[in-house]
């Protein structure tokens, strides 16, 4: 039988637009309880009055910053009692020639795609590990395998995405926590000005990563879905 996703209790990072609004709004429609966070207040309130549940909470947070990670997950614990799950979707593409980036851009790529993942994830360790039981979720993307060009500072990002979740799973799956990468080609969202003004018809749509990681946290606990590969079944030729 599937595991029930009703008042169960999550984190979503980036959850005020794109995937992580998607994965907001699945979660919701689950019975889930769900905190999510987004960069600036103003966006938070945005998705908060657009989204209007009572099983919503949002708060601004930089992923990157060790104290403000803390002050969302004790905000998550305060509105929802615990958490259960954690997605970890939050992320930022800084795309050029690699001679052409900055040191300020490769860092802050780092900062907000990888060191973002494992404080979110370290933070919400420590309480799966008491209640010895947990999932975390990663969105990482097909990036992690195929590099592109002008793609240095966000393959690296999401390559060091892959490797540490999957290093934390071997770390934590007798604690009772399992660990997932989600990791998608194309998705339609303003993520990438790469794409902007081109035909997006064809692409993964926000609400189809969202569906997926629901089937792998909807999974029974003795099975854990570690990665799932997500591509357009028919992509622009050329």
């Amino acid at each position: 039988m599937d595991q029930s996703l009703n008042n169960r209790r999550a984190v979503v990072t980036g959850g005020t637009r794109g995937i992580g609004r998607a994965l907001v709004e699945a979660l919701l429609r689950e019975g889930a309880q769900v905190t999510f966070c987004g960069a600036t207040q103003a966006s938070v309130n945005k998705a908060l009055s657009e989204t209007s549940h009572p099983k919503v909470f949002g708060v601004a947070a930089d992923v990157s910053s060790e104290d403000e990670v803390s002050a969302l997950f004790a905000f998550a614990t305060e509105r929802m009692g615990g958490v259960d799950i954690l997605i970890a979707n939050a992320g930022i593409g800084v795309f050029g020639p690699a001679g052409d980036l900055s040191v300020e851009q490769w860092k802050k790529t780092l900062d907000v795609n990888l060191t973002g993942a494992y404080l979110c994830a370290r933070a919400a360790l420590a309480p799966m590990r008491n209640a010895k039981s947990g999932h975390i979720v990663f969105i990482s993307s097909l990036a992690a395998k195929n590099p592109f060009a002008g793609g240095a500072a966000y393959n690296a990002s999401k390559f060091g995405m892959n490797g540490m979740s999957e290093a934390m799973m071997l770390d934590h799956r007798y604690d009772g926590i399992r660990i997932t990468e989600i990791m998608p080609g194309s998705v339609d969202t303003d993520f990438s000005p790469r794409s902007a003004g081109k035909p997006s018809s064809w692409k993964i749509q926000p609400a189809d990563v969202a569906e997926a990681t629901l089937a792998a946290l909807r999974m029974p606990e003795r099975t854990l879905i570690s990665r799932i590969e997500l591509r357009p079944s028919r992509p622009q030729k050329g």
